[in-house]
């Protein structure tokens, strides 16, 4: 049966001996830095990455990260696949598909959970009043224009798309003939919002303070946790073979996830730079990322036991929706003594 003890257990396969080893002493074995290819979606709950690299943590412990950003989790799986990433940061549903196909992969910290939320675009919105049920929202938009509402989301099997089908369905109880998902990718969706080309979707911060920034006749309609409950959203993986290999390595990025989330919640304006440079590139003020640091959407968490049993949740409504054939033990998938280790050294 599928526990939370069972999952505790499940972290004695590793060799505690290695990891027990100090991170700085880690580095000091090193002569050259190790590359650690990491995959990420580049959205806030990524943001603990680009603080521990700002801060110098990666460094210190003798790592240097080789970011490759993706779309959505499901693209990011192709790349675990293929054995072309070490640490994976994306969200969790992805990866209880992957494993189902023979994936051999550790969840080994959380970043944030509860994180998508449903957007309304301008038209929906307007049907959107205060005690409203959403099911008659959509039913009133359809009533009034003829045609369902178009939503976007992620693909089939990620967590976005899961999350948005809960809601739907089990949740607001919507009528499927009021509403139409679009698979897109997350700049997609958010794209498409602003332009009114669907009427709402789930997104993500900063997407989130972004589209409402630019025209606040887009609203925030359902938080996360309305929409399924303890959400699970982004977590950090590791292959089993880099797990293996480089046990040190490992448990440093976590120990380094642990302080940025630490850092994050202590001083959002200390961290706020290093955010806006890795996501917003040019194009995301200082003043967005922090309203996406304050958000309501945001719920940064490092502790991977704390979404064991919203996975499991997850996963079997996977099954009903089916981006997953069948129900897969998760005994084994999240190992979390590195962060329990982190926790300790703090």
């Amino acid at each position: 049966m599928f526990t939370r003890r069972r999952i505790l257990k499940a972290g004695s396969l590793l060799g505690a001996a290695a990891l027990t080893q100090p991170v700085q002493a880690f580095a000091q074995t090193r002569a050259t830095p190790l590359t650690v290819k990491v995959g990420l979606i580049p959205i806030l709950a990524a943001a603990p990455i680009y603080v521990a690299e700002k801060e110098g943590w990666l460094k210190e412990a003798g790592l240097t990260p080789a970011v490759t950003t993706f779309e959505s989790g499901p693209n990011a799986i192709q790349a675990l696949a293929s054995g072309t990433l070490d640490v994976y940061v994306a969200g969790v549903a992805p990866l209880v598909v992957a494993r189902a196909r023979g994936l051999d992969i550790k969840v080994v910290a959380s970043t944030a959970i509860e994180e998508n939320v449903f957007i309304a675009g301008p038209k929906l919105a307007r049907f959107a009043e205060k005690d409203v049920p959403p099911a008659e929202v959509f039913k009133r938009f359809r009533a009034a224009t003829g045609v369902p509402a178009r939503l976007a989301t992620q693909p089939l099997g990620s967590v976005p798309n899961t999350t948005l089908q809960y809601w739907l369905w089990e949740v607001a109880k919507a009528d499927p003939k009021d509403v139409t998902i679009v698979s897109m990718g997350i700049d997609a969706t958010q794209q498409a919002i602003l332009a009114g080309a669907v009427d709402g979707g789930t997104l993500r911060e900063p997407a989130v303070s972004i589209v409402t920034g630019r025209n606040p006749e887009i609203k925030l309609m359902a938080l996360g946790g309305e929409m399924f409950p303890n959400q699970p959203g982004t977590v950090v993986a590791v292959t089993k073979a880099f797990l293996d290999k480089e046990p040190e390595a490992a448990q440093a990025v976590v120990t380094s996830i642990v302080r940025a989330i630490d850092l994050i919640g202590r001083d959002p304006a200390k961290v706020t730079p290093a955010i806006e440079g890795a996501l917003g590139k040019g194009l995301i003020d200082s003043a967005t990322i922090r309203r996406a640091l304050a958000s309501p959407a945001t719920r940064f968490s490092a502790d991977p036991r704390s979404i064991v049993e919203a996975t499991a949740a997850m996963q079997k409504y996977q099954v009903k929706i089916g981006a997953l054939d069948r129900d897969v033990s998760l005994d084994g998938l999240f190992d979390p003594r590195l962060y329990e280790r982190a926790l300790a050294a703090k």
